[in-house]
């Protein structure tokens, strides 16, 4: 269990996480990393991507929920956050009471009441000194990442769309020449030099075929000439 200036550690990320999915909101206090709120106790109502930010730890003190980084928080000691019961005023004895003189005057003004004595209020160190990330909004989260895959297998050349974990578009085939164009917009050497490797080796590979091809062609065109003539 993490002490208080020292932060959360890995282990009471993890039973935080297990106390939220069960439903609890654990207590925690602010060490000093936090800056003035340091020392005050608050609720853990959520815990954010920590991929997304360092400050994935949502706390709820006051009227505020702001996220802190796991260094800015501890586990809170039991009792934390409990306030002592105010001693209530001993009663003052009353006078013994006199037996009242009959009084003759008609038109005695009352002697006024003393006015109730307010209770002070006693301000927590909350509403007395501005928390120090009261001001600080919540980072929005961004949209999830592109992908775009161009590949290269059996001899064809396929493009892919992804964002996040969604597929935007499964592989589909394009022309050597679209894929040539497409590398061209990424300024990387080698990725250039291997595009034309695979292009070179096609290129030889359909011109081996084509000239087999036309060696059959003009065997077959000589075949067809023989069987003219002796027709």
């Amino acid at each position: 269990m993490g002490a208080a200036g020292q932060g959360l550690s890995d282990d009471d990320v993890h039973t935080i996480r297990e106390a939220l999915a069960a439903g609890r909101k654990p207590k925690v206090v602010f060490t000093a990393a936090a800056g003035q709120i340091a020392g005050q106790v608050g609720q853990v109502v959520e815990l954010t991507d920590p991929a997304g930010s360092d400050e994935f730890v949502v706390v709820r003190f006051g009227r505020d929920e702001l996220p802190f980084s796991p260094a800015d928080v501890a586990i809170a000691p039991r009792g934390a956050g409990r306030r002592a019961a105010e001693p209530q005023p001993e009663p003052r004895p009353e006078p013994p009471a006199t037996p009242a003189e009959p009084e003759f005057v008609l038109d005695r003004v009352p002697a006024p009441r003393p006015a109730p004595r307010e209770e002070s209020k006693v301000e927590t160190e909350e509403t007395a000194k501005p928390a120090r990330r009261a001001a600080k909004a919540t980072k929005p989260k961004g949209p999830a990442g592109l992908t775009v895959t161009l590949a290269y297998a059996d001899g064809e050349w396929t493009v892919a769309a992804q964002q996040g974990s969604k597929a935007l578009a499964k592989p589909y085939v394009v022309k050597p020449a679209e894929a040539l164009k497409m590398v061209a917009l990424v300024d990387v050497p080698g990725v250039h030099e291997a595009v034309e490797q695979i292009l070179a080796a096609e290129r030889a590979e359909a011109e081996r075929q084509a000239e087999k091809l036309r060696a059959e062609l003009a065997e077959i065109e000589a075949r067809l000439a023989e069987l003219r003539e002796a027709s």
